[in-house]
């Protein structure tokens, strides 16, 4: 979801820099624009002296302007942290026994435990993501359970096949897991 909301973030922004310096490119080239253009010739600007001191003297002026500035910059430091913040594990070190250790990428061992837990019986639908640190990663899993599948076989058979598989392999001593269930949607049954 951050992906989209980035990418049409920064679409939009893009849209509106190009078409506004495109304009003005085009009418500073000498192109006619059309009356209702607020920009009419190479010697003209885009806001005149009275545009920009038209509000000045009223008392609302100045604490909107600070206020609209603020929240835009509180916007753009909150979208900031977002990017920054890396939600996802892109690489887990293996001890391989000699000193050096191994770099496994996330993404490879969270499809292999993603694909096991999805293996299992019962579970319609799985989903694991790694966070935490390289050296000491966890687990965020979630399963679409069968309707007739009791959670408690699910979350044992997870522990104790795909998550310990997982730690095993990479070499880990502990891999925490946080692991959401959740039921499919089914049809009522008729009972006779």
């Amino acid at each position: 979801m951050l992906r989209i909301v980035n990418r049409v973030l920064l679409g939009l922004v893009g849209l509106v820099l190009v078409v506004v310096g495109g304009a003005v490119l085009t009418v500073g080239l000498g192109v006619n624009p059309p009356s209702w253009w607020p920009y009419d010739g190479r010697g003209d600007v885009l806001l005149s002296d009275a545009d920009r001191t038209r509000w000045r003297d009223s008392g609302w002026w100045w604490p909107t302007v600070i206020a609209v500035l603020a929240v835009l910059v509180l916007l753009a430091l909150w979208w900031l942290t977002v990017l920054l913040r890396r939600h996802r594990l892109a690489e887990v070190l293996v001890d391989t026994g000699d000193g050096e250790g191994a770099l496994l990428r996330g993404r490879a061992l969270e499809g292999v435990l993603t694909a096991e837990a999805a293996d299992s019986d019962g579970v319609e639908r799985a989903h694991a993501r790694l966070t935490g640190r390289r050296n000491a990663p966890e687990a965020r899993v979630r399963l679409l359970l069968q309707p007739h599948l009791n959670p408690g076989d699910a979350l044992h058979t997870l522990t104790t096949e795909a998550l310990a598989h997982a730690r095993e392999s990479a070499g880990l001593d502990a891999l925490p897991a946080e692991v959401r269930l959740r039921g499919a949607k089914h049809r009522a049954e008729r009972v006779s």
